[in-house]
């Protein structure tokens, strides 16, 4: 089982590396990454140590590459995709849509030529491969107060992430009726947990919140989103690559809304109890609103029904106790922030 896994090093992606090589015995996990500012070789370094090389390589490459993205799957022989690689953060994509595109949507099309050139072969048996396309509710658009995002929920995507990603979903499917490539989409509500990228809403008030930093929220922080540990959303990607079918697509959700400011609150009164108020006032008066994102969809609800009923697969960490878990893993790794913020993280990669 060669399993190619885009973005690896990355947030979701190097968590769900870990997860696949510890619970998947006969998997072997071929890594390519190109390595952008999100994309941390350390997040790996345990990995590396214990399953490299025999079960574990790591490529540094672009997947809108299509020499290297070809080379992968005639060297390697691919069995399964699970493309990670994507450009992800709102606020970047509005100051740099372009990069967006390339990535999310002409990567996904070489991979997907890829797919179409190697597993359309007559010695390839294409009831064997898996092509997982890996999404975001961010491509449903804005919810108001009532109603859930399901599969069939129309694409009305708000930002140039979201609509990249509504476009690579399109592909994908695209070629799954076109061409019959065995192409699986997820589209998962926010995640959070350990080794996410510090610019990312829980890090960043997790860091600040420490270093007695201001704690930015925008607009008037009442943005609902469902939150999934990413531990959980691990386990879906698992089972819909052991049970999901082909040309079918999967909301992954935690049925856990909270606003942004509880959110902050939270994470404020834990530290205060944890370590102590900061200069003998609570973190909460560390807030500060500013101007809201362009574009900033209000709510995103997630309806997880389909992938409960059909593949079995239900969240198994309360949100009480993976923030928890996760506000520990960076008081923990203070060191892992401070080298992202530092740039020491791509020191790292140099050296390696």
């Amino acid at each position: 089982m060669k399993i190619l896994i885009t973005g690896g090093c990355g947030f979701i992606g190097s968590n769900f590396v870990r997860y696949i090589l510890q619970n998947c015995a006969e998997a072997t996990v071929i890594n390519v990454d190109k390595l952008t500012y999100a994309g941390n070789l350390a997040n790996l370094s345990d990995v590396e140590r214990e399953y490299a090389p025999s079960r574990y390589q790591f490529l540094k490459g672009d997947i809108s590459d299509k020499k290297i993205v070809d080379d992968v799957f005639r060297e390697f022989d691919i069995d399964w995709v699970v493309n990670f690689a994507a450009e992800s953060h709102v606020d970047r994509s509005i100051d740099k849509p372009e990069e967006f595109l390339q990535t999310n949507v002409f990567g996904t099309f070489r991979l997907l030529e890829a797919a179409r050139k190697f597993w359309l072969d007559p010695a390839s048996d294409i009831s064997k491969k898996r092509f997982l396309h890996i999404s975001t509710d961010e491509v449903y658009g804005s919810l108001d107060d009532k109603g859930y995002f399901t599969e069939t929920t129309p694409y009305n995507p708000s930002s140039p992430y979201s609509a990249s990603k509504a476009a690579s979903d399109h592909l994908a499917y695209a070629y799954y009726t076109t061409y019959s490539i065995p192409t699986i989409i997820t589209n998962s509500s926010n995640n959070y947990g350990p080794y996410q990228f510090p610019e990312k809403l829980i890090p960043l008030i997790i860091n600040n919140a420490v270093k007695g930093k201001r704690l930015p929220v925008y607009g008037d922080g009442k943005n609902v989103r469902d939150w999934l540990y990413v531990g959980d959303h691990c386990s879906a990607i698992s089972a819909t690559l052991e049970r999901g079918l082909p040309g079918q697509k999967y909301n992954i959700g935690a049925n856990c809304e909270k606003r942004n400011i509880d959110i902050v609150a939270i994470i404020c009164d834990y530290l205060d109890e944890k370590l102590g108020l900061m200069d003998g006032k609570p973190r909460r008066e560390l807030i500060e609103f500013v101007p809201d994102r362009l574009g900033h969809d209000r709510r995103y609800g997630i309806d997880a029904s389909k992938i409960n009923s059909d593949l079995q697969w239900e969240p198994s960490v309360p949100f009480e106790k993976g923030i928890i878990e996760t506000i520990e893993w960076y008081l923990n790794h203070m060191d892992w922030v401070e080298d992202i913020e530092t740039g020491r993280y791509r020191k790292y990669y140099r050296k390696k």
